[in-house]
């Protein structure tokens, strides 16, 4: 796995973010945009996956970014869920539920694969790593 630097460079954070937009941008528009409960839950909802990686990530520890991964994928399960309901109410269409669904279902496994490789790996996070010791003279 590539060394990553800041959330940024995370996958599945980019295409949270891309989807944050695309969720926004459905929103938007049309019937949807009359339905302020589900357009808030869903935005908030696709919002919270990017939010989520980049939280844990920040967090420097491998058990704390694991413990926001899994909120991520279980947002990423919401927004499928709130996605149904746009569906059932006519303000998508089939064709993007099928696109939007795709591209969560992406993400989610993006976020499954990471979990499993901070699982299984020997480093623990940034915050474990031992800075050399500086000595400091006192005046």
């Amino acid at each position: 796995m590539a060394t990553l630097n800041s959330f940024e460079d995370i996958q599945a954070w980019q295409k949270a973010r891309v989807l944050s937009q695309t969720i926004f941008m459905h929103t938007s528009d049309g019937l949807f945009l009359k339905d302020y409960s589900l357009k808030d839950q869903i935005n908030r909802a696709s919002g919270s996956i990017m939010d989520n990686i980049a939280e844990g990530f920040e967090r420097g520890g491998n058990k704390e970014f694991i413990q926001y991964l899994s909120y991520a994928k279980g947002s990423a399960g919401e927004v499928r869920s709130q996605l149904y309901r746009a569906l059932d109410r006519n303000y998508i269409s089939s064709d993007d539920h099928s696109s939007l669904t795709q591209q969560i279902l992406e993400i989610s496994k993006m976020i499954s694969r990471l979990m499993s490789y901070l699982k299984n790996t020997e480093l623990k996070g940034t915050k474990y790593i031992q800075e050399p010791e500086t000595n400091y003279e006192l005046q």
